[in-house]
């Protein structure tokens, strides 16, 4: 992990897993977290727009060329190496805290 390293909230996490292994535009981020939390995380996109801003200026994505439909272009992000770093380092920090909680209550789940 990083010398300054930040706990991300839950959107964070799901923005960035969904563009692990694709670039999106946000109104796809927003549809495939929905799917990969099975409902139980719907991202509004006053979040979304928010975040993806934060996102841009840390260095986490990128804006990329989108294909163009119609009469309107959508943004598309992908995830840059910091991403995908910064991705992997909260999976080994989760990790961590839930061996520890396991650890102390016995409760393995």
């Amino acid at each position: 992990m990083s010398d300054k390293y930040e706990p991300l909230t839950e959107s964070y996490v799901y923005i960035l897993l969904c563009l692990y292994r694709q670039p999106s535009h946000g109104y796809g981020i927003m549809q495939k977290a929905l799917e990969l939390s099975a409902g139980n995380v719907k991202i509004g996109s006053g979040t979304m727009y928010g975040a993806i801003s934060n996102m841009l200026k840390k260095g986490w994505v990128s804006e990329c060329p989108a294909e163009t439909g119609g009469f309107e272009r959508k943004r598309q992000y992908e995830l840059t190496d910091l991403g995908r770093k910064t991705l992997l380092d909260e999976g080994a920090r989760l990790r961590h805290l839930c061996a520890a909680i396991e650890g102390q209550t016995g409760v393995a789940e």
